[in-house]
């Protein structure tokens, strides 16, 4: 099971509908079943993330730490983590 702290549940409550058409959670409770049920991870690093994107064989290939994190699935936390939600 995944520990998020409420910077992250703060971070996915602001920013999901960056990645979901409505919202999906209201309180930070709601956000961490949410995330729980997901199987949503924190990594600590731009490098991570593109480590987790190769795991799950996803072609990262070309793409620059940018524009990774341009994706609507990474949330920047603020603090150098990032979290990743499969929608």
């Amino acid at each position: 099971m995944h520990e998020f702290d409420e910077d992250v549940l703060e971070c996915f409550l602001k920013n999901q509908l960056q990645l979901f058409p409505e919202k999906v959670a209201k309180t930070l409770e709601e956000a961490e079943e949410f995330l729980e049920e997901c199987m949503a991870v924190v990594v600590n690093s731009v490098k991570e993330v593109v480590e987790y994107f190769e795991e799950e064989g996803i072609d990262v290939e070309g793409a620059m730490g940018d524009e990774i994190l341009d994706a609507d699935e990474v949330f920047d936390i603020g603090d150098g983590r990032y979290l990743i939600v499969e929608g």
